[in-house]
């Protein structure tokens, strides 16, 4: 049975990237028979926006989407998270970090990824026992490389691209990557079908996943929706949310950036009609082999 999940953030409304993703993500399991979930990834409180997971909901049933099973919250699955750290300290591949941002900014070397953490933690005589401690992942220069449905090969070697990388802040906070593997190996995700902006990050979920000896879902990461000055459509871009009443317009728009030419004629009809095309004429190859895409409302 093949699974596919949407795992929307909620610190604010839904926006047209957002519904790129999750309009990929729906057609391309539910056109081979598959099942799609939903994930609420609230594990940043701070960031979050008070009512934004309930108002996110509203949405993708406004838009006509149909989920499988409960809604799964990660702020309600601590223990998991927890269970998994301690079996990666015990096996020795987790230890504790105190350096701050600035100390990493300083002492590691920068590049397309951002800035290669120096492994200082490492030595535990470096380690700072005044300090709140994060915990990270030792990379060992491990080299993931796998191939992704539309953007082909992709490989990183993580010690010297990525260097080794949180699963806990110093806030106490779980990281992203440690709550994605840990959930999607628990719901049986088979397909991940995501924006391309975490294509840098799969290689580190897959070691992880590697780590546990759990399975690596099929990745396809779609093209991701950018304004004028190319960037991301996002809260911190005043990327607009998507209106509920616009839904059949929006919908269309979707499909037409995601390259699968429907019909200019049926930007006018009723959503249940454009999902059936959608359906109908759903062709992942037909998707650019692009990173991302100018949008403009």
């Amino acid at each position: 049975m093949i699974r596919g999940r949407f795992a929307p953030s909620p610190t604010g409304p839904l926006h047209f990237g957002s519904l790129i993703a999750a309009v990929g993500s729906y057609l391309e399991n539910r056109c081979h028979d598959g099942q799609w979930l939903i994930r609420m990834e609230d594990l940043d409180p701070p960031r979050e926006q008070p009512g934004a997971a309930d108002n996110i909901l509203r949405t993708l049933d406004g838009f006509g989407f149909e989920w499988d099973g409960e809604v799964i919250y990660q702020s309600r699955r601590h223990q998991a998270y927890n269970e998994v750290l301690a079996k990666l300290t015990e096996s020795g591949q987790l230890y504790p970090c105190t350096c701050s941002r600035k100390e990493i900014g300083e002492q590691g070397k920068s590049n397309a990824f951002g800035v290669v953490y120096p492994g200082t933690c490492r030595d535990p005589l470096k380690r700072d026992k005044n300090k709140d401690a994060a915990l990270r992942l030792r990379t060992d220069n491990k080299k993931i490389v796998f191939s992704d449905a539309i953007q082909g090969e992709y490989s990183q070697q993580l010690e010297t691209e990525i260097g080794d990388f949180l699963l806990k802040r110093r806030d106490g906070y779980f990281a992203y990557h440690l709550a994605v593997v840990v959930d999607d190996a628990e719901q049986g995700i088979t397909h991940i079908v995501r924006g391309c902006d975490l294509l840098d990050s799969t290689p580190r979920q897959i070691y992880l996943q590697q780590l546990l000896n759990v399975p690596t879902p099929s990745y396809t990461h779609l093209p991701v929706a950018v304004n004028q000055a190319g960037q991301k459509l996002s809260k911190q871009t005043q990327a607009k949310a998507i209106d509920r009443k616009q839904a059949s317009l929006l919908l269309w728009q979707v499909l037409d950036f995601l390259g699968q030419q429907p019909d200019i004629e049926l930007k006018h009809e009723t959503l249940p009609t454009i999902w059936n095309w959608a359906f109908t004429h759903w062709q992942l190859s037909k998707v650019p082999q692009v990173k991302t895409m100018i949008w403009s409302d």
